[in-house]
């Protein structure tokens, strides 16, 4: 058995990705899953693997304990809108979030990891497993950006940048110099859905990070269904920041990109 890891997983294909790369690191992981979230795959994927309702999320504490677990890493989506379902959440974890300064994803999460770490445990950087998954700067498919691209691409990035900064969301869509979506608590494939809907193809999205990024509280990424989302809007174009912002799926996520037309940038 090697060194032991504790992984809180939520939605999506994060979670099984990092366990997957942390038994290549040597890690023995022990898994918690989150009931109606986490993929059942993954319970195939971990060492030890347990099920907890989120209105029972602290039993993973005493659990972790239980396996001899120091070190914690959190992955995965958990919709942040849970927090205005208070019958979703049990009594413990209200007055957790009544410590913070208010509701955004970022705030909620820095308050759950200041909790852990009061607990006893070390919340580990996911960037420590799955860093090769972040894309140097660049063109990634075969059709290069267009002078409109371009022009989209420099009128947002900035905008999307300073959204982001303020905690308001990390992607914007774009059309015609115009912002015409910014992401909120409803996440990236919806923003992008609601930007198709509203001004019609040819979209830009800008997805980026914080100018500050904490990545054991919140890594921005990336993978087939960014695409899929993009495809069924009419987008034309994405582009996310380079050496920062992980690409799940990137080999199908650029053979779909390719076979549609669409263009990926990388910008640092």
């Amino acid at each position: 058995m090697g060194q032991k890891l504790g992984i809180i997983a939520g939605q999506g294909i994060f979670s099984s990705y990092l366990c997957e790369q942390a038994h290549k690191k040597g890690y023995f992981c022990v898994v918690a899953g989150i009931r109606d979230l986490t993929p059942i795959k993954l319970e195939a994927c971990a060492d030890i693997f347990a099920w907890f309702k989120l209105s029972q999320v602290l039993k993973i504490l005493p659990f972790f304990k239980k396996h001899g677990i120091k070190e914690i890493v959190l992955c995965g989506k958990i919709n942040p809108l849970f927090v205005f379902n208070q019958s979703l959440l049990g009594p413990a974890i209200l007055k957790i979030l009544k410590l913070g300064q208010n509701k955004t994803p970022a705030e909620i999460l820095r308050r759950t990891i200041d909790y852990l770490e009061t607990q006893g445990f070390k919340v580990l950087d996911p960037l420590l497993f799955i860093g090769a998954l972040v894309c140097a700067p660049g063109t990634l498919t075969r059709k290069k950006p267009n002078p409109r691209i371009k022009e989209d691409i420099n009128f947002g990035w900035d905008i999307a940048r300073k959204a982001a900064d303020l905690e308001i969301g990390q992607t914007i869509v774009v059309k015609e110099k115009a912002v015409v979506a910014v992401e909120g608590m409803e996440g990236t494939d919806a923003a992008i859905k609601r930007g198709g809907e509203l001004s019609g193809k040819n979209t830009v999205v800008i997805k980026v990070c914080r100018t500050h990024q904490d990545s054991r509280i919140d890594l921005p990424g990336i993978g087939l269904s960014t695409i899929e989302a993009m495809i069924a809007a009419g987008s034309r174009a994405l582009c996310i920041e380079a050496e920062k912002m992980p690409f799940f799926q990137k080999d199908e996520s650029l053979a779909l990109a390719n076979a549609h037309g669409i263009t990926i940038v990388a910008k640092s």
